[in-house]
């Protein structure tokens, strides 16, 4: 069951927990592993509580001193009884490995079989692996003790005290959540550096250990720019010691914050080309987890309801670090075009919430706020915020937080008052407006022509949506952009417009009797976060203007609020492609052709109907042949424009004879990564067999090469195909991320008719699978393989029913509902 705010708050007033000694043997990594923790707590004389913990068997438990029945652990908890002032928990018990990254993860690399384990204790899984209280505001020191292979590399939190004979002791922590407590075991591939006396690391499998060698050198640049620009940043030093980064195999999230211990997914290890856009992702993972040290990890949230406190502003930290420090200057065009477009969308949805609500009431809906408004939105928020106070002000208001909590916990009403203090000024109203209340406005420019042709008026119009009714505050730009002689555009002003809370209409006085510009950018500079609509006039030049404008950063601003439009059915999607043909082959920014790209063709596989839907294909394909003669041999835009043409293209003659080196174009690497993506369309449009799949594999025998395979499997148009796929995503004994793999190959919208038996079983079967796994995990599998192409009134009665079932999982309902959204807005562009 999950822990509830009451429980949690009512647990934090009976104990302290003082430390934790964890002891783990993981001398049989085929099997189990055992566990035994040591917890010292004070408590209320005579008072009682519960300890967490998810075994599969226990051993044996004392309470200072006294044997506890097993029989007691129910619902993953272990009632502890008659406390003492002074408390000494002891539990022996043997753990399950995970096979979803939520607990101990074992993972056996199919090149050489090689066994490797790692912990991510996110969100309460820490239950899984040692006996706690898990609850974030239950901080305290850990030391752990491992034994395992002795040829094996073993890392944690914490630096290593000894290490000898396959045993292994780490020195005490600082106070750490539990969900913070990491470590690492097996035949990992390490490469050390140091920085200002500081020991680095980072590691991997073995089999990426070339790739981890030659990519080192970028990865330690990145982390030493981004320690500097901190310790400028912030009064507290970096409060962790070493500074470790592992990159493991199945990792559900992008990374996981440990505290001297991150964990990233290992396709951040790169095996084949990548474009610049993606070099700069990984840089901005790597500077968010490192502000968690300080956003999260030095001070930490009471509750989840405080989430924010730890991501949105990892999140802006992370791009502002990113933009400041390291060789990506343009990071911030880069979270317009794909961080803020997913936090507008998130806020879009019925599972919207504020980015700080006031009550999380247990940790099954804690989960629901890792999204889009937790992470982008409340970036935007403080990016905004920074605006309004000054730099000097908001940085002095975060360190007297940080001095005032660190490796404790705090709350909003805490950091408020830091800021409050550093500014002078009352956030209350601020706070009540951006971080209390749910979904997005929409600006609106409305121009008004004088007889003369010059501007009679210019106004902002604020709309809100019906069901939260709340007109913001802004600060936001407004360019006025002309086409000069020679076809180029450039901007004649920028007016920064400040919108009144409660404001329908704001009037743009600069621009009473001035000359009609080309274009008026609104939220030029993207400080502001809402829907944007475009006047007539600027709408209608888009086309030709768009190509034009040399900051990439408007042109960013511009295709975000085209596609906004389509998203939501008031423009067709047909209007969309038009664009991207006419204009996306001048663009030079690879993130906007990259996320332009992909969000287009997706838009096209669901909202355009079966009869126009090759038509926009096509000129998706020659919008990507057109980038091609323009892009430089070898470069990112030419990955970038190949990898689409690939998604989008019908010429299977073509593709196939690139895997056989025959017409690719000059300079493009035929390599292990594009070699799937090119079979996986030939799959999916039945020009590839089972048999090309397997000859592939055997290429490729590398996890990345294991998730193609699984994916373009399931992708293959065959009755037989079809239920092998649906019955291994549905067996718990599948890995979440190969359950994922195959539900991204499963449904496509040139097999519809061969999976429409498939859609009623969605919704018959997805609340077991939510029954045999949990968490996350079950979520990215439920997402992945959500019928969002079976476009049709049945689908959503479908879901109309299963949503009215009691008793449904919180997660599983956010995932069903918001699909449904999507699908509302499909019909409706297909009308």
């Amino acid at each position: 069951m999950p822990l509830t705010r009451a429980e949690a708050t009512e647990r934090a007033a009976t104990i302290d927990v003082q430390s934790y000694e964890i002891d783990l043997d993981l001398t049989d990594p085929a099997g189990s592993f055992l566990s035994r923790t040591v917890v010292r707590f004070a408590a209320t004389e005579g008072g009682a509580t519960f300890a967490d913990l998810e075994p599969a068997e226990l051993i044996a438990a004392t309470l200072n001193g006294a044997e506890l029945d097993p029989a007691t652990l129910t619902g993953k908890r272990l009632p502890l009884t008659g406390l003492a002032a002074a408390n000494e928990l002891v539990v022996e018990a043997r753990m399950r490995f995970a096979n979803d990254a939520e607990g101990l993860h074992r993972y056996v690399d199919p090149s050489d079989k090689r066994t490797y384990l790692y912990a991510n204790l996110f969100l309460d899984g820490a239950r899984k692996v040692f006996a706690c209280f898990d609850q974030p505001d239950l901080k305290a020191p850990v030391t752990l003790r491992v034994t395992a292979a002795p040829e094996w590399v073993v890392a944690a939190n914490a630096p290593i005290a000894s290490a000898a004979g396959g045993r292994w002791e780490f020195a005490p922590t600082v106070p750490l959540a539990t969900y913070f407590v990491t470590l690492l075991a097996g035949p990992y591939h390490e490469v050390r550096d140091e920085h200002a006396g500081r020991p680095l690391a980072v590691y991997a499998r073995q089999s990426l250990g070339s790739y981890l060698d030659e990519q080192a050198p970028e990865l330690f640049e990145i982390t030493k720019q981004c320690l500097d620009r901190y310790a400028e940043l912030f009064d507290v030093p970096y409060p962790f010691g070493h500074y470790q980064q592992a990159f493991v195999p199945e990792f559900n999230a992008g990374a996981m914050e440990n505290p001297g211990l991150v964990t990233f997914r290992d396709e951040f290890v790169y095996q084949s080309a990548v474009t610049d856009s993606e070099r700069q992702l990984r840089a901005a993972v790597i500077a968010h987890e490192m502000a968690h040290m300080w956003f999260g990890d030095l001070v930490t949230m009471r509750w989840w309801d405080d989430l924010w406190l730890n991501e949105s502003f990892a999140e802006y930290m992370g791009y502002r670090v990113t933009d400041e420090a390291t060789r990506f200057p343009g990071a911030w065009t880069s979270f317009a075009v794909a961080r803020k477009s997913w936090g507008l969308r998130a806020d879009q949805l019925p599972s919207t919430h504020p980015v700080a609500p006031s009550e999380v009431d247990d940790t099954e809906l804690a989960l629901l706020n890792f999204d889009g408004i937790s992470y982008a939105k409340g970036a935007c928020v403080l990016k905004q915020l920074v605006a309004f106070l000054g730099d000097d002000v908001f940085l002095a208001g975060v360190n007297e937080h940080f001095g005032a909590h660190q490796f404790g916990n705090a709350t909003l009403a805490d950091l408020l008052g830091a800021l409050t203090k550093a500014s002078g000024r009352d956030l209350s109203a601020w706070a009540e407006a951006w971080l209390r209340t749910a979904e997005v406005n929409t600006l609106r420019t409305e121009v008004a022509l004088a007889d003369d042709g010059t501007y009679a008026e210019v106004a902002i119009a604020q709309t809100a949506h019906p069901s939260h009714p709340v007109l913001r505050p802004h600060r936001i730009g407004l360019g006025v952009y002309d086409r000069a002689a020679d076809a180029t555009v450039s901007r004649r002003a920028l007016f920064e417009v400040d919108i009144p809370a409660g404001a329908e209409r704001t009037v743009v006085p600069e621009l009473t009797g001035a000359a009609p510009a080309d274009l008026l950018l609104l939220n030029d500079g993207d400080l502001g976060f809402a829907k944007i609509r475009l006047d007539d006039a600027s709408l209608a030049g888009v086309p030709t203007l768009l190509p034009l404008l040399g900051d990439s950063l408007a042109r960013a601003v511009i295709w975000g609020a085209i596609i906004d439009a389509a998203r939501d059915a008031e423009r067709p999607v047909a209007e969309l492609v038009t664009l991207v043909l006419s204009a996306l082959p001048m663009e030079t920014e690879v993130v906007i052709i990259e996320d332009v790209l992909a969000i287009t063709r997706r838009l096209v596989d669901r909202y355009a109907i079966p009869e126009t839907r090759p038509a926009a294909l096509e000129l998706l394909a020659q919008a990507c042949d057109r980038l091609l003669t323009v892009a430089e041999p070898g470069g990112s835009r030419q990955l970038a424009a190949v990898r689409a043409l690939i998604a989008s293209t019908v010429d299977t003659a073509r593709i196939r004879g690139w895997l056989d080196d025959d017409g690719v174009p000059e300079g493009l690497a035929v390599d292990a990564e594009l070699r799937w993506h090119i079979l996986y369309r030939l799959v999916k449009l039945g020009a590839a067999t089972d048999a090309e799949i397997e000859a592939e594999f055997a290429r490729d025998r590398t996890a990345t090469g294991e998730r193609f395979a699984v994916r373009c499997r399931a992708a293959l148009p065959s009755a037989e195909a079809k239920a092998a796929a649906w019955r291994s995503i549905v067996d718990p004994a599948t890995s979440a991320r190969m359950a994922e793999a195959a539900a991204l190959g499963f449904w496509h919208p040139e097999q519809t008719a061969l999976t429409e038996a498939y859609v009623a079983r969605y919704f018959a079967e997805m609340p077991g699978l939510f029954g045999e796994r949990g968490g996350y995990g079950a979520e990215l599998i439920a997402t992945a393989l959500y019928p969002s192409l079976a476009v049709a009134e049945s689908t959503r009665t479908l879901a109309a029913g299963l949503l009215a079932q009691p008793g449904m999982n919180a997660s599983l309902r956010r995932t069903v509902v918001d699909s449904d959204d999507d699908m509302r807005k499909a019909l409706l562009a297909r009308s």
